[in-house]
């Protein structure tokens, strides 16, 4: 038997990496010194993606524009209102993976532009940022920009599923260490039907239950749960993740965990199935399991 034990699971670890892993805020807030606060909001999109398309001094510009949403413009008032950023989306509705605020000070009609923002034009110039809202009174406004959270939806499993085998075998074709262990390369997986309940049946409870643990509510871990599904195995394992909502993002986190890559690179395993499970209101969002078996 092969069964991962680490999880990653400190909120830590998810807001080492606000540009793929889930619950984070920046912590950047910058407060800019500009004569743009009577520009009307869609002059401060157009500007703020002027900006974002440029780029800043060291930091490279961004072809994608941000969209104006609704929601982040109702977090932006209650910021106004003296709200933290995280309650003011929580408040708003909005889930973020990460999200930053910037407050103009002053009058006109000046432009919004790399100059004017200074230091804090770097925030404007993440890549991952895809939305942004608004808030104005006469002397200051208030902008928020954030990576939605947009999991994956139950119609796209099977593509996500088929994703997910195509980088693990990507993986598992090349020589690599994992922590002190070395792994030769090694034959590729196949999609396992039998697997895949056991997979979704986890992912489902840590959802509906909000905890993270390969140990199920009732102390099961996957050996157990895959004998109690008929799965007769000869080698078992399973990974789990948290937070992530591209299948990328996952991988990169497995890979870079000793336990997890070892079960990723495994020689013992023929076949595995991941399914995931999104719960909005939970500490995580959305809840990735991979299990890793052989037959008998």
């Amino acid at each position: 038997m092969n069964s991962c034990c680490t999880l990653v699971k400190t909120r830590g670890h998810w807001r080492r990496a606000a540009s793929g892993l889930a619950l984070a805020l920046l912590a950047a807030t910058a407060q800019v010194q500009a004569q743009t606060a009577s520009a009307p909001p869609a002059g401060l999109l157009r500007d703020i993606n002027a900006v974002r398309q440029q780029g800043c001094e060291g930091e490279p510009g961004q072809a994608a524009p941000l969209r104006e949403n609704a929601a982040l413009s109702a977090a932006a008032a209650r910021l106004a209102g003296g709200d933290r950023l995280d309650d003011a989306l929580k408040a708003a509705g909005y889930r973020a993976v990460s999200g930053a605020q910037i407050i103009l000070r002053g009058a006109g009609a000046t432009l919004l532009t790399r100059a004017s923002l200074g230091s804090s034009c770097s925030v404007l110039t993440q890549a991952e940022l895809a939305e942004a809202g608004f808030y104005r009174e006469p002397a200051r406004t208030w902008i928020v920009v954030a990576v939605p959270f947009s999991p994956p939806g139950a119609a796209q499993a099977d593509e996500v599923q088929s994703r997910v085998l195509a980088l693990v075998n990507q993986a598992r074709a090349t020589p690599r260490r994992c922590g002190a262990a070395s792994f030769a390369a090694t034959r590729p997986l196949r999609l396992s039907a039998p697997l895949l309940p056991i997979a979704a049946a986890h992912a489902r409870d840590m959802a509906q239950h909000d905890y993270f643990d390969h140990a199920g509510r009732d102390g099961s871990h996957v050996e157990e749960r895959a004998t109690s599904a008929g799965y007769r195995w000869r080698a078992i394992g399973e990974n789990i993740a948290g937070g992530h909502t591209q299948v990328e993002a996952a991988m990169q986190d497995w890979l870079a965990s000793p336990e997890h890559c070892a079960n990723l690179m495994s020689p013992a395993y023929t076949e595995m199935a991941t399914a995931f499970a999104v719960n909005n209101s939970s500490s995580a969002g959305i809840y990735w399991v991979q299990v890793f078996g052989t037959a008998r």
